[in-house]
C-alpha cells in the first residue's frame, strides 16, 4: 500500500492503520455484503449525473447481466475520442466499464482493470471470452490486475502508459486520495487525461461521518470537499480540473441522513489533465473538424465549453495546451488569434472569465431548470452547451 505522504487526513490523505480498517471495510462491503446493485442503502452510486448517449447505450447492451448487476457507479465514464487508446479503469469492479470502453477503443486499443476485491475481479474475468466473442475480437483486448489505486506500481503499472484513465464512484473510497492523484499522474502518458465521477460535499465531513463504516460503503463518508480536489490537483501537477457535469444525490434512507446533518453531497464528473511541459499555454483559435464519433456536430468538452463543429472558437491558454497536446490534437486546427476577427460565437471563457469548478452551482442550476451559467463569457452569458 502507498505511504502516507501529505499533510491533513481531512484533505483525502489520512491513512496508517485508520486506512488499513478502510481497506478491509471496503472489501468486505463489495466482496461480501453487496451481492447486486439493489443491496445498496443509498442512492448515491446508483444515478449517473448525465444522460447516456444512443451509442453508449448500444455498448452497455452487448455486456452481460451478472457484470451489469453488479454495477456500483455514480456517473459516465465514457470520455470522447477513444479509439486506438490504452485506458486504466481504477477500482473496475465487475467490469462494466471496462467491457464498454473494449468496444469504443477497438481491437487496436486495450482495457486494463484494476481492483482490490477478489470477489468482484472473479466476475469480471469470468465474462472477458464471452465479451471478445461477442465483440467479434481475434485477441483479447481487456485484461484484469489486482491491486490498490494509491499504489498502481506494486501493481505492476508503469509510468507514462496510459492515454486515459477512468475511475466510477471509486476514488471517495481512497483513505489516501492524494496518492491515488499521484499514482495515476505517474502511469499517464504527458497529454494523457484522468476522467472520472465522484461524490464530493459541500464542506470537510466531521469525523462522525468520516468514521461511519456503512456511509463510507455508501461513498459518502469518504467523499472529499470539491475545493480539496483542486489543491491536490494543483500538488500532484494537473492542469485545472474541467467540471464537465453534476447533479446532487438523494441519499433516499431516512437513517443515513439523519446522520450527515446539513452537509449536502453532489455526483460530479471531472477531466484532469497532464499538460505536457513543452505545449505554450497561449490563447488560440481553434475549429473542431467534427470527426469524434457520437458527437459530430457539437462537443460538450466541459460545461465552460463547448465546441460546434466547423465554427472558430478563441481559447485560453490552458484550453489550448491541453488540445494541443492530448489525443484531441488531430480533431483540431489551430491558429494565432486574429483581433480584428467578429467575437466567436463559439465555446471559451474570455480571459477576465472564471472557470467554473463548482458542482454545487452547476447543480443548483440545473436542479431549477436553469442551463445558463452566471459568468460572462468571449459572447457575454454563456448556457451550459455555449449555444
Amino acid at each position: 500500500m502507498a505511504e502516507c505522504c501529505s499533510k491533513s487526513s481531512e484533505c483525502g490523505t489520512g491513512c496508517g492503520s485508520q486506512g488499513i480498517g478502510v481497506y478491509a471495510d471496503v472489501k468486505d462491503y463489495y466482496g461480501k455484503q453487496l451481492k447486486k446493485t439493489s443491496d445498496l442503502k443509498s442512492n448515491a452510486c446508483v444515478s449517473p449525473a448525465k444522460p447516456t448517449p444512443a451509442f453508449i447505450r448500444k455498448a452497455l447492451k452487448e455486456v452481460h447481466s451478472e457484470v451489469t448487476s453488479r454495477y456500483y457507479g455514480c456517473g459516465l465514464v465514457v470520455p470522447e475520442c477513444l479509439e486506438g487508446c490504452r485506458v486504466l479503469d481504477l477500482g473496475s469492479g465487475s467490469g462494466q466499464d471496462c467491457y464498454v470502453l473494449s468496444q469504443l477503443v477497438g481491437e487496436e486499443g486495450h482495457i486494463t482493470g484494476l481492483d482490490m476485491t477478489e470477489e468482484q475481479l472473479e466476475v469480471a474475468e469470468k465474462y472477458i471470452d464471452y465479451h471478445m466473442k461477442k465483440f467479434g475480437y481475434m485477441h483479447p483486448n481487456v485484461d484484469f490486475v489486482k491491486g490498490y489505486i494509491e499504489a498502481l506500481q506494486d501493481a505492476g503499472l508503469k509510468e507514462n502508459t496510459y492515454d486515459v484513465i477512468i475511475s466510477n464512484c471509486v476514488i471517495n473510497l481512497s483513505p489516501n486520495k492524494s496518492a491515488v492523484l499521484r499514482e495515476a499522474y505517474r502511469v499517464l502518458k504527458d497529454g494523457g487525461e484522468l476522467y472520472f465521477s465522484d461524490v464530493y460535499s459541500n464542506k470537510r465531513l466531521p469525523e462522525e461521518v468520516r468514521t461511519h463504516k456503512v456511509l463510507w460503503g455508501e461513498c459518502l463518508g469518504g467523499a472529499l470537499w470539491w475545493k480539496d480536489l483542486l489543491l491536490l490537483a494543483e500538488e500532484v501537477g494537473f492542469g485545472t480540473p474541467r467540471l464537465v457535469t453534476a447533479h446532487y444525490i438523494t441519499i433516499g434512507n431516512k437513517e443515513l441522513e439523519s446522520l450527515i446533518g446539513d452537509c449536502k453531497f453532489v455526483s460530479a464528473t471531472y477531466r484532469l489533465f497532464k499538460i505536457p511541459k513543452s505545449c505554450p499555454r497561449e490563447r488560440r483559435q481553434v475549429i473542431y473538424n467534427g470527426a469524434i464519433t457520437g458527437f459530430e456536430k457539437m462537443l460538450e468538452f466541459d460545461v465552460n465549453c463547448t465546441f460546434q463543429e466547423g465554427q472558430v472558437a478563441e481559447v485560453d491558454g490552458e484550453i489550448a495546451a491541453i488540445l494541443k497536446g492530448s489525443r484531441f490534437a488531430e480533431e483540431f486546427s489551430f491558429q494565432p488569434v486574429v483581433k480584428t476577427q467578429p467575437a466567436s460565437t463559439g465555446c471559451c471563457p474570455a480571459v477576465s472569465q472564471t472557470i467554473v469548478t463548482d458542482p454545487f452551482e452547476i447543480a443548483d442550476l440545473l436542479e431549477h431548470g436553469n442551463t445558463r451559467l452566471p459568468t460572462g463569457g468571449c459572447c457575454g452569458a454563456k448556457a451550459l452547451d455555449c449555444q
